[in-house]
């Protein structure tokens, strides 16, 4: 089964806290917890079912949704429904991803069928509607069940026209002794029925219809909606609405008004788990379509003779997006240019469109393979991912071609791929007939944004333009000089200029000499377009930005509209520039971060989870067994359980979910014991410890907290939840006094041993999220966007943690620093704490070389225990590394009076 990266198990994880949180209070309040602790604002739920569950999941192209939907499945089903066995509807957009969604899902080798046999085993049952009539009513409960249908399957007005709405004799199996509770909120035979289904007669009418939408309400299943954003009509929800939801979860790229976001996924994030390859670098050809295709194969040609370098064969291959049938660059003539003009070998060509299928049967991964050329017009077909491709040469308009971005997207994926030592293999390469390289990224950046899922930030610093090409083949580009030492550099990167677009010419006249000098101003159609030379420093540039701001009317909200858009494209433009200069970006290095360590057993270990877990030397059988919060209350009409004040309640009629029949006849505490040493099974706790454990648990439960075999095991769910909160509690108390008592002899690693105990920070691998889209131009971050800093408050202030980075940027003694970015072990620098990992809020190397860690509290402050710890193991950190590291932890004004500035100085001395 594929592993599921660290971005996939954060969203699947917001997903499941909040499924669970609804069941305590309303989805509202547990949707804006959710929002809350993502540190997102001004987002308000959408109900669209009332109090079922309804939220959105957003991930960008690439990122693997159908991976993550086939975990929610079972995910929500305990979470929802306390099911081991759930059914789920799975609704496609098409009939052509339905099919192949339901070919995965069935086939065992496919890593979406892997996904649900993880959590079902054999219990699992994937069918289309059609098939849904050879369910029998003994699958319902045990079996874990995933229907996958068109959402057309079920969006109607009429549901007579429908055969999901259909009355079926195969299903009265399901229907049989139905109470009248149930039967009350399922559709009935009506007249309109009579006529679609002869077969029916007038005593019919008013009987429950055996129908697959009304099984579905009976059911409740957990729906799957992929691609969210195409369906948002009332419709819709009302067709959904009749099968009943427990919940609904929607996937999309591209969400829209009305889609509950609950978790966003940035590309940032994809391109750290080495999913898809960016930045993408941007070649514009004005000269029209023939000279894109020629640059288009030197760069493929490059990158070939660059990928023999790597140990791992790789054959880079291009993507040539012809013109439609009525146009100059039709797939024939693009085939016999590449042939003709171009010298590339017939068999090296293959065409993919909906006449011409010559990539079918073909493994391009096989090193036998010579096709380097796909020539298309408009989409390859779903599911087409080679992590080879790595050029998209687009000879349509970039203004009028509506697939390039799904083209795109076929070049910046990397399934299965990983990383390569050439940072040159790590990007993705489009080459557009565009009259200039600002056209062809803003036409680029808009459809990356409304078709592919990327912010609008990422895609300012994710495209950079070519730099010069070869006119033959081989490695190509400017050359490199050798820099002071001997050691070789590469060329400053060649910043593109800056071209804003107005509404109207503005007023120069008062604007200073020095603004004029460096602006041109040509008058268009629809207003006038400022350019600003890509070098002109970043103090002018803001101050041009002023000037035009500030001559801009803004009485009406159409005005101030238009100053925001200004405003974007400045913003934008300072991106481009932060992402061209950035070290990581450049090729350059971060010096290596030592991490806390300590001697067990004679050998040096970083101090990780699993080393605090060892250090408190504890066993569950030593402490006394006990369940504090933990109480069912059961009533005539309700079942309620309370674990720390978050109730659950049932009402009885939900029987079937509850599996009363089971739990009073067949479930012992043998048995019960079994199931929970599966559910709250721990990597640190033996099995013989945890089943002995158990044992004292649910003896003690029933023994003397008075509790049944019964309603333990209806409330078996809750339970797990429960004893795992328990077990955590008493884990941490045996590492906080191992922790504490271990402190002293932590220390980072002498030099000999730095290589194998510290963390480095890689180019492209640092997943931000909520970026940085401030005025003022940071120049020694080293990645070429900054997670998470916001630079002014709503009253127009600084921000504490914005002036803390600007004080770091600007410090003469400082190299390059990084915005650490918190939860992210694989890519973020951390130290241990008793509790978990501490994440510096920024780390820097400073100019000769030793590294200094800052962790940033702001006014008003009180020394809490966690900041403590925090300083406690900072300053561990800092006394044992010889003198190599540094840790400050900076408030807004120490006990001196000093403000950021000053007690950054004062630590750098």
């Amino acid at each position: 089964m594929l592993t599921l990266k660290t971005y996939q198990q954060s969203a699947l994880a917001a997903l499941t806290d909040f499924l669970t949180a609804a069941r305590s209070q309303s989805v509202v309040d547990a949707y804006g917890a959710a929002l809350t602790e993502q540190n997102r604002v001004g987002e308000t739920y959408h109900p669209l079912f009332g109090d079922v569950p309804c939220v959105c999941l957003r991930v960008p192209t690439g990122g693997g949704k159908t991976i993550m939907a086939a975990h929610a499945v079972a995910l929500a089903g305990k979470a929802v429904l306390d099911s081991e066995a759930p059914i789920a509807l799975w609704l496609t957009p098409s009939d052509t991803i339905r099919s192949q969604t339901l070919e995965a899902l069935a086939n065992a080798r496919h890593p979406y069928r892997q996904a649900l046999v993880h959590y079902f085993g054999d219990r699992v049952q994937v069918c289309d509607l059609e098939s849904l009539q050879t369910i029998s009513p003994h699958d319902v409960g045990k079996t874990a069940i995933v229907i996958v249908a068109t959402i057309q399957s079920f969006n109607v007005t009429d549901t007579a026209k429908r055969n999901v709405y259909s009355f079926f004799e195969e299903l009265a199996p399901h229907f049989d002794n139905l109470p009248p509770n149930l039967s009350a909120g399922l559709e009935k035979v009506s007249e309109a029925d009579l006529l679609s289904q002869p077969y029916l007669t007038a005593k019919d009418v008013g009987r429950v219809k055996y129908s697959v939408a009304n099984w579905m309400h009976l059911q409740r299943p957990i729906v799957i909606v992929d691609e969210a954003h195409n369906n948002r009509t009332d419709r819709f929800f009302k067709s959904l609405g009749r099968v009943n939801p427990s919940c609904v979860i929607e996937m999309t790229a591209t969400p829209v008004p009305g889609n509950n976001v609950l978790y966003h996924v940035a590309a940032a994030e994809l391109k750290a788990e080495q999913m898809i390859k960016l930045p993408i670098v941007l070649a514009e050809h004005p000269q029209g379509w023939r000279e894109c295709l020629r640059d288009a194969r030197l760069t493929r040609d490059r990158l070939e003779l660059i990928a023999q370098r790597e140990p791992d064969y790789l054959r880079p291959i291009a993507l040539v997006q012809a013109m439609p049938i009525n146009g100059e660059a039709t797939v024939a003539v693009v085939r016999q240019h590449l042939i003709e003009q171009e010298a590339i070998p017939e068999n090296q060509i293959a065409v993919a469109t909906g006449t011409q299928k010559e990539l079918d049967g073909i493994n391009l991964f096989d090193p036998a393979c010579p096709i380097r050329y796909v020539i298309t017009v408009e989409a390859l077909k779903e599911g087409w991912d080679c992590s080879f491709a790595y050029v998209l040469a687009s000879l349509q308009s970039v203004n009028s071609s509506k697939d390039v971005e799904q083209l795109l997207g076929r070049v910046l994926r990397m399934p299965y791929a990983k990383n390569r030592t050439q940072n040159e293999l790590n990007r993705a390469y489009a080459h557009i007939v565009a009259d200039n390289f600002a056209q062809a990224a803003a036409t680029l950046k808009d459809r990356m944004v409304q078709n592919m899922g990327f912010e609008k930030l990422e895609t300012a610093s994710i495209i950079i333009p070519q730099q010069s090409l070869p006119l033959t083949g081989g490695a190509g580009g400017a050359p490199a000089s050798v820099g002071h030492g001997g050691g070789v550099t590469k060329p400053a990167p060649v910043i593109p200029d800056c071209n804003i677009n107005l509404p109207q010419v503005p007023d120069t006249a008062h604007w200073p000499d020095e603004i004029k000098a460096v602006v041109q101003i040509r008058q268009t159609t629809q207003g006038a377009t400022l350019l600003l030379s890509g070098n002109v420093s970043s103090e002018l540039l803001t101050q041009a930005e002023a000037f035009i701001i500030q001559g801009m009317p803004a009485k009406t909200t159409k005005d101030r509209e238009k100053q925001a858009e200004v405003k974007d494209q400045f913003n934008d433009h300072r991106a481009v520039r932060q992402a061209m200069r950035a070290p990581a970006q450049l090729g350059l290095d971060f010096v290596p971060i030592p991490q806390l360590c300590l001697t067990l057993d004679g050998h040096l270990e970083v101090v990780e989870r699993e080393t605090l877990s060892s250090l408190g030397d504890w066993s569950l059988l030593d402490s006394q067994v006990q369940l504090a919060g933990f109480s069912i209350t059961e009533t005539v009409n309700s079942f309620e359980i309370d674990i720390n004040g978050a109730k659950v309640i049932y009402k009885h009629t939900d029987a079937q979910q509850l599996l009363l029949n089971e739990t009073v006849t067949h479930i012992s505490q043998q048995d019960l014991i079994r199931w929970l040493d599966v559910e709250v099974r721990q990597p640190d706790i033996g099995q013989t410890q945890m089943q002995a454990y158990l044992v004292k648990m649910v003896t003690h439960l029933t023994a003397e907290r008075g509790f049944t075999l019964t309603a333990l095991v209806r409330a078996r769910f809750q339970l797990a939840q429960a004893l795992i909160k328990e077990i955590g509690r008493l884990r941490q108390i045996a590492m906080t006094h191992g922790f504490q008592g271990r402190l002293m002899d932590m220390a980072v690693p002498g030099v000999t041993e730095l290589a194998h105990y510290s963390f480095h920070y890689q180019p492209g691998q640092y997943p931000a999220r909520q970026m940085y889209q401030g005025s003022y131009e940071f120049g020694k971050h080293f990645y070429p966007v900054i997670h998470d800093l916001h630079e002014k408050r709503k009253s127009g202030a600084p921000t504490e943690e914005f002036s803390c980075a600007m004080a770091i940027d600007v410090h003469p003694k400082v190299k390059q620093w990084v915005r650490n970015i918190e939860r992210q072990e694989k890519f973020s620098f951390w130290l241990p704490t008793a509790t978990d990992y501490f994440y510096p809020d920024f780390v820097a190397e400073l100019t000769d070389g030793r590294i200094l860690a800052v962790e940033y509290k702001g006014e008003p402050y009180k020394t809490n225990d966690d900041s403590r710890e925090k300083q406690q193991v900072g300053h561990q950190w800092e006394q044992s590394s010889d003198g190599r590291c540094l840790f400050l932890f900076a408030v807004e004004r120490d006990d001196l009076g000093r403000d950021v500035f000053q007690q950054l100085d004062h630590k750098l001395g």
